[in-house]
């Protein structure tokens, strides 16, 4: 396990040095002095906060914004441009929003990321292709919580390719012996003048001891453009070294990391499972756990005393589940925290703890098509309207913790006038029939992102 993380990781240290000397030529398109106009006619609107669902209503968008929502029909500017769109009473909701994803490692196999054949376009050009597959699955924003996305993401910004607002974290900053260590034992000691590990050069990860390294390398993400930092605070499941019982790093080494965040007016998350690692992130002034599957009754209670955010993926031990070998450690690690997740969500409702949802998914294209399979797992424990308000609303509040580091200024989340418009035409009513959202190919008939369409079957 230890040698193929560490061969993926050297593959991607060769793609992320052939992408970036491809090239991309994109050229601003021609100002107009005509702003864009979608008029959405009959329509029933999931504002992302009620759980009921608008009379027919009529939304109109001008540029990327939604401008007005009203029962009555609404006039367009002589001499304009514009894109009606006839609902016939189907739903239009926000634009879904995964808060944990790994996008530029989502879709490629372990197997191409190893041979020698696959060149770096062609491991960049399936960071593409997820990037956009993820947007046309209706996920109109991603929180990326490790990976080198930076430059995927200023390309989405651009235009230049297409796929979904991008949060990136840049790389997991952990430990010697940590959840992001993936060296091997042969590379150990490290001493001032050893080289970076591959992870590291490439940014996936970073690896920090003390508190002056931890404040080092939080000051370089922020450098490179991270919108939250995250560090790991406990054992993982994919890592070698690090039973999940494992608590990492002290108070100090976490405040240090706060403080710099602090400093740059955005947040701290970490990777934790356990009630030991959690306490400890918070007590430092960390506000968002990632997981948290391990939690008990007492750190939950503080959790909601203290305003903290819990970032949580629906692990269970199914088909969505990360295959590792039967009887290996990790195969035993993951079945300890699936088993964690049912109480982990009792724990959030009784507590009425601040919940966002993500997937977590790597290395599979096939899991990253159930997407949309994995918000509607959340059934078992949230009614649909509650699942959408999470993964539209309550996400979005999430994202827009990161203060003045939020790249895409304005409201998301929601439809109400004033708000950016990342928008989903719905066949079906998602608030009766949440499986809607598992065939995104079928049933998202508009995908809108900042007022552009980036799909339409509606004749």
């Amino acid at each position: 396990m230890r040698l193929r993380y560490s061969l993926i990781i050297g593959a991607l240290v060769l793609a992320i040095i052939g992408f970036t000397q491809i090239g991309f030529v994109y050229s601003q398109p021609a100002q107009t002095s005509q702003p864009s106009i979608t008029l959405f006619e009959n329509v029933r609107v999931f504002n992302g906060t009620s759980e009921q669902l608008s009379v027919l209503s009529n939304v109109l968008v001008v540029d990327n914004k939604i401008h007005k929502i009203t029962t009555e029909s609404i006039p367009t500017p002589s001499g304009a441009s514009v894109t009606r769109i006839n609902a016939n009473g189907r739903v239009l909701m926000p634009g879904l929003i995964d808060n944990h994803t790994h996008l530029f490692m989502a879709i490629t196999k372990i197997e191409d990321l190893l041979s020698p054949n696959t060149t770096p376009e062609t491991i960049f050009k399936s960071a593409q292709t997820a990037a956009k597959d993820m947007l046309l699955r209706g996920f109109t924003s991603a929180r990326d919580m490790a990976g080198p996305v930076f430059e995927l993401k200023k390309l989405v910004d651009k235009g230049a390719i297409v796929g979904p607002r991008i949060y990136p974290s840049g790389a997991m900053i952990s430990q010697t012996s940590g959840h992001g260590d993936y060296r091997s034992l042969k590379e150990l000691p490290r001493s001032a003048t050893t080289p970076l590990s591959r992870g590291e050069v490439f940014g996936v990860g970073v690896i920090a001891d003390g508190v002056d390294e931890v404040l080092r390398r939080t000051r370089e993400q922020l450098m490179q453009g991270a919108t939250q930092i995250k560090l790991a605070a406990g054992g993982g499941v994919a890592s070698d070294y690090d039973p999940l019982d494992v608590s990492q790093y002290t108070e100090p080494e976490f405040r240090a990391a706060v403080e710099a965040a602090d400093n740059w007016n955005t947040y701290v998350t970490v990777h934790a499972y356990t009630p030991k690692a959690i306490q400890t992130a918070i007590r430092a002034g960390v506000k968002c756990i990632e997981h948290g599957q391990l939690m008990d009754d007492a750190t939950a209670k503080i959790m909601a005393e203290k305003g903290i955010w819990l970032s949580m993926q629906p692990f269970l031990d199914d088909e969505d589940a990360i295959p590792f070998p039967e009887g290996s450690p990790n195969r035993a690690k993951q079945l300890q925290m699936t088993k964690g997740t049912d109480n982990a969500y009792k724990l959030a409702k009784k507590y009425n703890l601040k919940t966002a949802w993500g997937t977590d998914t790597l290395f599979d294209a096939k899991l990253a098509t159930r997407q949309g399979a994995q918000l509607a797992k959340l059934v078992r424990w949230y009614t649909p309207a509650e699942i959408l308000k999470m993964a539209t609303r309550t996400n979005a509040e999430l994202l827009a913790l990161s203060g003045p580091r939020n790249p895409y200024p304005g409201k998301l989340g929601v439809v109400e006038e004033g708000a950016l418009a990342d928008l989903l035409l719905v066949n079906g009513n998602p608030l009766e029939n949440i499986k809607l959202i598992e065939d995104p190919d079928r049933n998202f008939q508009v995908i809108m992102k900042d007022g552009k369409i980036y799909k339409n079957t509606i004749s």
